[in-house]
């Protein structure tokens, strides 16, 4: 067995990169997870690629619960890391710990993510305190869009670069295992890499992070609306599946299917 813990994501920095994907149902983390994929993060983008929204802000704990308990059934080896949703951390530190501590109990999660840089870092350590892992989230964090005015690069001048080091240091003190960094300039991503002594993981953010991580609807081209300049599309389900659906739909109508050979 090639079990990943936080631990041996940790110490992975500068040994071997990184892989991760997202998922959100059994089905496809299991797939996933065949694939030697290192870290599973059911993101709260599921708000998005499962449910409909336009954002990841509507998306609730009882949602997110419940597709992290799927993806864990799938799950034999990847470390599984559950987004905490908007408003579940943001109240209270005790807030923060009861939900997380529901990803935990509830849903088998081996870790939760966190987005914000320093703000945040009472509240990872009160987590840490009750045993529970946090993998951190700086750049483009998408549960601020509203004060981003939507999903902007992050870092491309100077005073927020150096707000973005200081957020991956302060994170990385506070005792994460890691942390994400979506939509930052490649240089920048590079230099917080170099400096932090946490792995980082990269979404758009260049190729000099320590891992990667993509939504996996986008680089299966399922979600087909949402197409980031950092996505590299490995397939094009969304063609490959309404292809299939129409000719099933055409095999019924012309009576086609079922024949004997799918008939009892």
């Amino acid at each position: 067995m090639n079990k990943w813990t936080v631990d041996k994501i940790k110490n992975a920095k500068g040994r071997e990169k990184i892989v991760c994907l997202t998922a959100y149902d059994y089905s496809t983390a299991r797939i996933i997870d065949q694939a030697g994929i290192h870290l599973i993060l059911v993101g709260d983008s599921l708000a998005m690629t499962m449910l409909g929204y336009e954002t990841t802000l509507p998306v609730t704990m009882d949602e997110m619960l419940h597709h992290t308990k799927a993806v864990t059934r799938g799950v034999k080896n990847a470390l599984v890391v559950a987004d905490m949703p908007f408003m579940s951390y943001q109240v209270s530190v005790s807030q923060a710990i009861a939900n997380a501590g529901r990803f935990v109990k509830e849903a088998n999660a081996g870790a939760v993510k966190i987005e914000g840089g320093i703000s945040r870092t009472n509240t990872i350590k009160a987590l840490l305190d009750q045993g529970i892992p946090v993998l951190g989230h700086i750049g483009l964090t998408p549960q601020s869009i509203n004060q981003f005015g939507g999903f902007k690069i992050q870092g491309k001048i100077p005073q927020e670069a150096a707000r973005l080091m200081k957020d991956a240091s302060a994170l990385a003190e506070a005792g994460v295992f890691a942390v994400v960094l979506e939509c930052v300039p490649a240089d920048l991503a590079a230099d917080i890499t170099a400096s932090c002594s946490v792995p980082t993981i990269g979404i758009g953010a260049g190729p000099g992070c320590d891992g990667q991580i993509l939504v996996t609807h986008d680089m299966l081209g399922i979600h087909s609306k949402v197409s980031p300049k950092f996505v590299k599309r490995y397939a094009d389900l969304d063609g490959a599946m309404q292809t299939a659906f129409e000719n099933y739909a055409a095999d019924v109508k012309n009576g086609v299917f079922p024949s004997l050979e799918h008939s009892y």
